[in-house]
C-alpha cells in the first residue's frame, strides 16, 4: 500500500466532486482544502488514512458534517478500498508567507468572546494582522458564524461566502429575497461583515430608507457630489429593501447610474428584496434587467429541523440553556420565519432572566400562547382563502394543493394564488409553500395570468370581489 498514489487520490476526488457540486458550493467549501499526508495503520485490519488540510474550525466542522462522507466515497470509487478522511487545520509555511500573497479563505473566522476593539488575531491561514474595529453600519453577530445553513438558504449562503471570498468577481451583482424575517439582512451583512475583516475593501450597508434620504439631502443642499463620490467610490455596496423604491422615480434613476459606475469598475453589489425582481411595481425596467443580470437566490421558510437548530443556536449564543422538549415545541408551533422563530426565544429568555426561574415547558406553553394563536391567525388566512375557492368552484382544499392540473382544478388555484397575494403579506415563496409546496415562479405565474385576465373579463373581476368578500366574512365567524 506504500506505493499507492494518495494524493492522486484526491485529486481525482476533487474532480469528482467538482462535477457533482454547484460552482459557488465547491468554491466556497472545497477550493482551498488540500492535501497533507497520508497515514497507513498496522495490523490485520489495518485502514489507512488521508489528512487534508482546511483553513479554520468552522470550515474543518463544515466539511466533517456536510461533506465528509460524500469525500470517503469519492476517493472509494477512485481508489477501488476503503480509506479513512481526516482533516486537520493547516498554517501557511514561512516560504509560502513570503512568496504568496495572502488568500482570504471563504469561511468566516470562529468567534471570539473579546471586544471589538482593534487587536492582533491569527487568521485562518496563519496571518497575524490586527483586528479591525466593528463596521458602523452593521450588527457584529450578523455573521456566517451565527448563520444557520439548511435546505431551504443553502444556495443563497454558499453564493454569499464565495463572495465574500471575491467580491467582485463573480455573482456581480447579487440578489437575496424572500419573506419578511427569512435572514436577508443576516445573511448580507456576514458578507460585508467578513469583507470589513478580512480585507481592506471599503463596505458601505445602508438601508433603502437611509439611501433615499441622503440623497435628498444632497439634492436640497447642493452636494450631489458628496452623495454620488460616497456611493460609486466604494468597493462593496449593500443596500436592505430595495423594493422601498418602488414608485419612486429618482432615486430609482440614481441607483441606476450607482449600479453602472460600481459594476464596471468590478465593485461588488448586494441587494435584499422581499419579493422577486419580476414582483417590483413601478420599478425601472433597466434597473430591473441589470439586477437579474447577477445572481438571485431565494430564502425559503426554514424547515422543522432548522428551524430547531437556529433555536438552538441562538441560545447557545445568549448562554441560555433550553431543553430539547422547548426547542421542540416552538420549531412545531412556529413555521412562518426565522425572525418570529426568535422572537418566540427572547420572550422566554427575557423571562427567565427577569423572574430569576427556569424555563418549563408548562411556562413556555403560558408565555407563547398569544404568539402562537397570531401566527397561527395568519396562516389561517391562506387556509380560508384555499377552502372558500375551492367551494366556490365545487372542488376541495386537497384538490388545490394537490397535483392534478386539469383546466377547471388550474384556474381555481390560479384564483386562490392571485387573492392571496392581494389579501396577505406572504411572498410567492410562501404563498407557493401553502399550495403543496409549489415553486415561487407558479405563483407568479398564476398572479400575472388572473391579472392579464381581469383587463379583459369584468365578469372575473366581479367574482373575485365576491370571494374576497366571502373569505372575509367566513375568516370573521373563526
Amino acid at each position: 500500500m506504500a506505493d499507492l498514489d494518495y494524493e492522486g487520490f484526491w485529486k481525482e476526488a476533487l474532480v469528482q466532486l467538482q462535477n457533482d457540486l454547484r460552482e459557488e458550493e465547491f468554491s466556497g467549501w472545497f477550493s482551498e482544502l488540500k492535501y497533507l499526508r497520508h497515514r497507513e495503520e498496522s495490523g490485520a485490519n489495518k485502514v489507512c488514512s488521508l489528512i487534508i488540510g482546511v483553513p479554520s474550525s468552522f470550515h474543518q466542522k463544515t466539511i466533517e458534517t456536510r461533506y465528509i462522507e460524500k469525500i470517503k466515497l469519492k476517493i472509494k470509487a477512485v481508489s477501488g478500498r476503503e480509506i479513512a478522511v481526516e482533516t486537520e487545520i493547516f498554517k501557511i509555511s514561512p516560504e509560502e508567507k513570503e512568496n504568496k500573497p495572502v488568500s482570504i479563505t471563504a469561511q468566516p473566522l470562529p468567534l471570539k468572546e473579546e471586544s471589538s476593539a482593534s487587536m492582533p488575531i491569527t487568521t485562518s491561514v496563519g496571518i497575524i494582522k490586527e483586528k479591525k474595529v466593528k463596521h458602523p453600519q452593521m450588527r457584529d453577530d450578523f455573521t456566517f458564524e451565527r448563520y444557520i445553513i439548511g435546505e431551504n438558504n443553502s444556495f443563497a449562503a454558499n453564493a454569499a461566502i464565495a463572495i465574500s471570498k471575491n467580491p467582485g468577481k463573480a455573482y456581480n451583482p447579487f440578489l437575496i429575497f424572500g419573506g419578511v424575517g427569512q435572514g436577508k439582512t443576516h445573511l448580507m451583512q456576514a458578507i460585508g461583515n467578513y469583507i470589513h475583516e478580512n480585507s481592506d475593501n471599503k463596505v458601505i450597508f445602508v438601508t433603502s430608507e437611509e439611501f433615499l434620504n441622503e440623497y435628498l439631502e444632497g439634492i436640497a443642499q447642493g452636494k450631489m457630489n458628496v452623495f454620488k463620490n460616497k456611493f460609486r467610490y466604494t468597493d462593496v455596496l449593500l443596500i436592505d429593501d430595495i423594493q422601498f423604491f418602488q414608485k419612486k422615480h429618482g432615486i430609482q434613476e440614481e441607483l441606476f447610474h450607482t449600479f453602472n459606475a460600481l459594476a464596471n469598475a468590478k465593485k461588488q453589489l448586494v441587494f435584499t428584496c422581499d419579493r422577486p425582481p419580476s414582483e417590483l411595481k413601478e420599478f425601472s425596467e433597466r434597473l430591473i434587467s441589470r439586477i437579474e443580470q447577477g445572481v438571485r437566490a431565494d430564502l425559503a421558510p426554514p424547515r422543522y429541523e432548522e428551524r430547531c437548530a437556529i433555536l438552538k443556536a441562538t441560545a447557545k449564543s445568549r448562554n441560555i440553556e433550553i431543553s430539547d422538549d422547548i426547542i421542540n415545541f416552538i420549531g412545531e408551533n412556529i413555521s412562518s420565519n426565522v425572525r418570529d422563530l426568535v422572537s418566540s426565544l427572547n420572550i422566554l429568555i427575557a423571562y427567565t432572566e427577569l423572574m430569576g426561574k427556569p424555563i418549563t415547558l408548562e411556562i413556555a406553553q403560558q408565555r407563547l400562547k398569544d404568539t402562537f394563536n397570531a401566527s397561527r391567525n395568519t396562516n389561517l388566512l391562506m387556509d380560508n382563502i384555499i377552502r372558500v375557492v375551492a367551494e366556490n368552484y365545487g372542488l376541495t382544499p386537497n384538490d388545490l394543493k394537490g397535483k392534478k392540473r386539469t383546466q377547471n382544478i388550474s384556474f381555481a388555484r390560479q384564483i386562490a394564488m392571485y387573492i392571496g397575494k392581494g389579501m396577505t403579506e406572504y411572498s410567492t415563496t410562501e404563498i407557493g409553500k401553502d399550495f403543496g409546496g409549489r415553486d415561487h415562479t407558479t405563483v407568479m405565474h398564476s398572479v400575472e395570468k388572473i391579472r392579464n385576465l381581469l383587463i379583459t373579463d369584468p365578469a372575473l373581476e366581479s367574482n373575485i370581489e365576491k370571494l374576497i368578500r366571502a373569505i372575509k366574512e367566513f375568516s370573521a365567524k373563526m
